[in-house]
């Protein structure tokens, strides 16, 4: 796995040029952003950072493995550019962020430790706008910002632990405890992280959506769409790894209430980029590299 995602790299690296918005940002932003809350080192480390970097790159490496990326530089380089700028607003330069559309027609998006930020192709053909794209993104990089998958790690490793005297010799003799943190990725993923960081990221991300100068109702339109597509194809991880959509934008409607409604006339929706890309993607998604390059 760590063969695939090495190889992915130079794809993931494409767009680290960040992206200038034409828009400025509202003056009154920072009353949406004391309403989100502060934006900054939100959890307690309790791996070394060296530790959660291999923890990140084994787990991307496991996405990659389930589903390559796709093989278009523009698309590629043009998620990147957008989710540089929304990690930009984090304040936390010592993150090396990577973003990547993984080739699958499944409706998700993915984080991992360390920075990694993945969207499908099925959900990037699902989004209308970029402003759409920006608070997927932004809910995605919420979660490595709190230490979600971290922390979920840490909580299932000390339960089998506990079930499991011969795991618990094992970490007690300093043997095996990491590559057990790293395998429980896998089950991460599979089953989803708690509601209650699920209702949190939601919330930072319409936060640091804003911040970055997008409309902040693109996330809620992100939610509607899932509420409207139950039962379709291509949803069946998404709903069984995440509390309901309906339940998502009503916590997220009181926890926004009517503090970001002047910033939607005055922030980005779209650009001509998404507009591009997206035609690029719905014609030529597995198109090899340097299949296109405009911006």
């Amino acid at each position: 796995m760590l063969t695939t995602l090495k190889n992915s790299c130079s794809l993931l690296l494409l767009g680290c040029t960040v992206l200038t918005l034409s828009a400025c940002k509202p003056e009154h932003i920072q009353s949406a952003l004391e309403h989100g809350g502060s934006v900054a080192r939100t959890f307690n480390q309790t791996v070394s950072p060296q530790e959660e970097q291999r923890m990140g790159e084994e787990s991307a490496a496991l996405l990659l493995g389930a589903a390559p990326l796709v093989r278009n530089d523009g698309v590629q380089r043009y998620v990147n550019q957008v989710g540089q700028w929304v990690a930009q607003q984090t304040d936390r330069n010592d993150i090396q962020w990577r973003f990547g559309v993984l080739d699958t027609a499944n409706v998700n998006a993915f984080a991992a430790p360390a920075g990694y930020v993945f969207v499908t192709r099925g959900l990037l053909l699902r989004l209308q706008d970029e402003a759409e794209l920006a608070g997927v993104i932004a809910h995605e990089i919420s979660h490595v910002l709190m230490g979600h998958y971290v922390q979920t790690m840490l909580k299932k490793d000390r339960a089998a632990a506990l079930g499991n005297l011969a795991g618990s010799v094992a970490q007690a003799q300093g043997k095996g405890e990491y590559t057990a943190l790293v395998n429980l990725g896998r089950g991460v993923y599979s089953s989803g992280l708690d509601k209650d960081d699920e209702y949190q990221a939601d919330r930072m991300g319409v936060v640091l959506a804003a911040r970055a100068g997008y409309d902040p109702f693109g996330l809620p339109r992100v939610l509607q769409m899932y509420a409207s597509s139950a039962g379709e194809a291509g949803f069946d991880l998404l709903f069984s790894t995440h509390p309901g959509a309906s339940d998502r934008l009503e916590r997220l409607a009181q926890a926004m209430g009517n503090q970001f409604d002047t910033l939607e006339s005055q922030s980005v929706r779209t650009t001509p980029a998404f507009t591009r890309q997206l035609a690029a993607l719905k014609g030529k998604a597995t198109t090899g590299r340097g299949g296109n390059r405009r911006r």
